[in-house]
């Protein structure tokens, strides 16, 4: 039996999921599919929570978006999306829904595969929000950066922001490389790896939902995450190590 992380496969193409559970299986993963979202539901309620969802976007009844965001509200697991629709926009609006990553069918399993592993690999390698090797906290203007703890507070007394897996990633970038120019380039490479589209642009949606995430919680850190035009994105502010 696997002992590998747990992935559910919630695809209501039988053929699909049944194709795409022998190949994770065969790769060491735990895997448990699922038709829609209602099972998904039973399963969760029942417990312990996956690992990692693959979560396909156009389900009969109930779709994946509407399931990510569900599951996002309520802090669920981490959220790799299938979808045929091969838009930018369709691919912004899963991520805004809270999804890790995603992936356009027809797909290869082994480019599903890599984003799995990069999505856990941000994580603790099992599904959980990781502890960064050095547990010391970074503090930005009025953002405290708990590294150890992947949590981001504002404000006294401290209230901790929601940030999803894929927007700590992004502001871990910025504070941890502060008042230097970040290229989009680089931040897809280091917040989703190598298998990330060429030309994806879904990078400014993600600093456009940091930004607003930190702006409704009140930080004045928003507005020092600042586009440098034809280069990227810049922190410009010094970050202090402690709280």
């Amino acid at each position: 039996m696997n002992d590998g992380p747990t992935i559910v496969i919630v695809e209501d193409d039988s053929d699909i999921r049944s194709q795409l559970a022998s190949y994770l299986e065969g790769e060491g993963f735990r895997v448990v599919g699922l038709d829609g979202g209602a099972g998904l539901d039973r399963l969760l309620k029942a417990g312990p929570a996956p690992d990692l969802i693959v979560l396909d976007w156009m389900l009969q009844g109930e779709d994946g978006l509407s399931i990510c965001r569900r599951l996002r509200e309520a802090g669920g697991p981490l959220i790799v999306m299938l979808t045929a629709k091969d838009e930018d926009i369709d691919r912004v609006l899963g991520l805004e829904m809270g999804a890790d990553d995603y992936v356009s069918k027809p797909f290869n399993p082994r480019v599903l595969l890599a984003r799995i592993r990069a999505v856990l690999r941000r994580s603790d390698g099992n599904g959980a929000r990781a502890a960064d090797s050095d547990p010391e906290k970074l503090t930005v203007a009025d953002l405290v950066v708990d590294l150890a703890a992947r949590s981001v507070t504002t404000g006294a007394p401290a209230a901790e922001i929601a940030l999803t897996s894929a927007e700590y990633d992004l502001l871990h970038c910025f504070v941890t490389r502060p008042q230097r120019v970040l290229s989009r380039d680089q931040l897809l490479d280091w917040t989703r790896g190598r298998t990330a589209d060429a030309f994806d642009r879904t990078i400014d949606v993600q600093v456009s939902r940091l930004r607003h995430k930190l702006d409704a919680s009140g930080s004045t850190a928003a507005a020092l995450l600042k586009t440098v035009r034809n280069a990227g994105y810049i922190l410009a502010a010094p970050v202090k190590s402690g709280s």
